[in-house]
């Protein structure tokens, strides 16, 4: 298996998520005794918090110093690809891939492969309101897997965010917070179609499940997850 490389920390709750389910993937496939080679490095989350606040007024760079620094231990600790354990922190990718010689895997791609895999065609986004309103992401699901992505309206993407880095990314799971959650999500449906949501942030699928909806959820931390694995067992 190649090993795998994980950029952790810029969400800390679902970064064990994704330790858990890569290992949990590979023990199921080869066996109760197996693992997967993984590198994790964890970037300190409150530092951390203080350059996503730097880049949400405009001023990428410390952030985009950060993702890279992380990035290039991975490689020098001997990572053969990269994984970002967030939605949002993958609007990097382009930079991270620039800036070393190994691949990073998109959760982008992993997740239209999810999605066009169950024949939907329009679909709801959920996640951080830069995951929500900037191309990165939509850009990727629209122009190469052909999917319709529809967002909650301003005032449900400010209430989104505010609970992701509120409640979720401190480890807080409110009942208030998921019903209002499904009823954005059920209000995309009935309104705007989408067959499907995307929990298009790595904490929401610790708050909203499948039995809440009445649509497919799309589970973006264990899809990215499977996405490693394949990637690490498939031969060069």
């Amino acid at each position: 298996m190649k090993t795998i490389g994980i950029i952790g920390g810029v969400s800390w709750v679902s970064s064990e998520q994704y330790y858990r389910f890569i290992n949990q993937m590979v023990r199921d496939r080869f066996g109760p005794l197996h693992s997967a080679p993984i590198l994790m490095y964890s970037i300190p989350f409150g530092e951390f918090a203080k350059e996503e606040r730097l880049a949400s007024k405009g001023d990428w760079r410390p952030l985009r110093r950060t993702m890279v620094d992380a990035a290039r231990r991975l490689e020098a600790g001997g990572a053969d690809f990269i994984i970002v354990a967030s939605n949002t922190m993958n609007s990097t990718d382009d930079l991270i891939e620039a800036s070393v010689e190994i691949p990073v895997l998109s959760i982008q791609d992993a997740v239209g492969a999810a999605v066009q895999d169950r024949g939907i065609e329009r679909v709801a986004l959920l996640g951080t309101k830069f995951t929500m309103e900037e191309p990165f992401y939509r850009g990727v699901l629209e122009g190469d897997f052909g999917l319709k992505v529809v967002t909650p309206n301003a005032a449900e993407r400010d209430y989104i965010n505010d609970v992701i880095f509120n409640e979720l990314c401190a480890g807080t799971f409110r009942k208030q917070s998921r019903d209002r959650f499904v009823r954005i999500i059920e209000r995309l449906v009935k309104e705007k179609g989408a067959q499907g949501v995307i929990l298009g942030c790595t904490e929401i699928p610790l708050l909203v499940k499948q039995k809440d909806v009445s649509v497919p959820a799309f589970d973006t931390t264990r899809i990215h997850s499977a996405a490693a694995v394949e990637y690490s067992l498939a031969k060069e």
